[in-house]
C-alpha cells in the first residue's frame, strides 16, 4: 500500500516532481498488485498543464500493478471535476473510490485485501 498526502496549488513542475517521486516509491511494488490511498483535503487544485502529467502517471500505475485507489477529501465539486478529468474511475482491473473520511477508505481497502496495521495519516504535515 502506498499512502500519499497532496498539498497546495499544483503547476506542471509540481506535478512532474510528484510523478517522479511517486514512481520511485511505487517501483518496489513492481510485479505485485498494490493499492493507493491519497489525502486531498489540503490540495488546492492545479493548472490545466498538470492534467496530462497526472494522466501519464495513472497509466504508468495501471501498467505496474495498481488495482485500487482511495481518495480522501471533504466533498468538493470542483476538486472532484478536475480529479475525474485526470483519473479514471474503473477498469476491469482497477477501481477508484472517493471517501470523506479515512476510516471508510481504509475499511474498503481492507475488505479488498489491503489491510493496514496503522491505518491513519491523520493530517498532512
Amino acid at each position: 500500500m502506498l499512502l500519499a498526502c497532496i498539498q497546495g496549488c499544483w503547476d506542471r513542475y509540481t506535478a512532474a516532481d510528484y510523478s517522479k517521486a511517486f514512481k520511485a516509491a511505487a517501483v518496489k511494488f513492481k510485479g505485485q498488485r498494490w493499492a493507493h490511498i491519497v489525502y486531498l483535503d489540503d490540495w488546492q487544485l492545479g493548472t490545466p498543464e498538470i492534467e496530462p502529467i497526472v494522466q501519464e502517471l495513472v497509466t504508468w500505475c495501471l501498467h505496474n500493478g495498481l488495482v485500487l485507489t482511495a481518495q480522501v477529501y471533504c466533498p468538493h465539486s470542483v476538486k472532484r471535476y478536475q480529479l475525474d478529468k485526470m483519473i479514471i474511475e474503473q477498469t476491469l482491473t482497477f477501481e477508484r473510490r472517493v471517501y470523506a473520511d479515512e476510516q471508510h477508505a481504509f475499511n474498503w481497502l481492507a475488505e479488498q485485501g489491503f489491510a493496514v496495521e496503522n491505518a491513519s495519516l491523520k493530517r498532512c504535515s
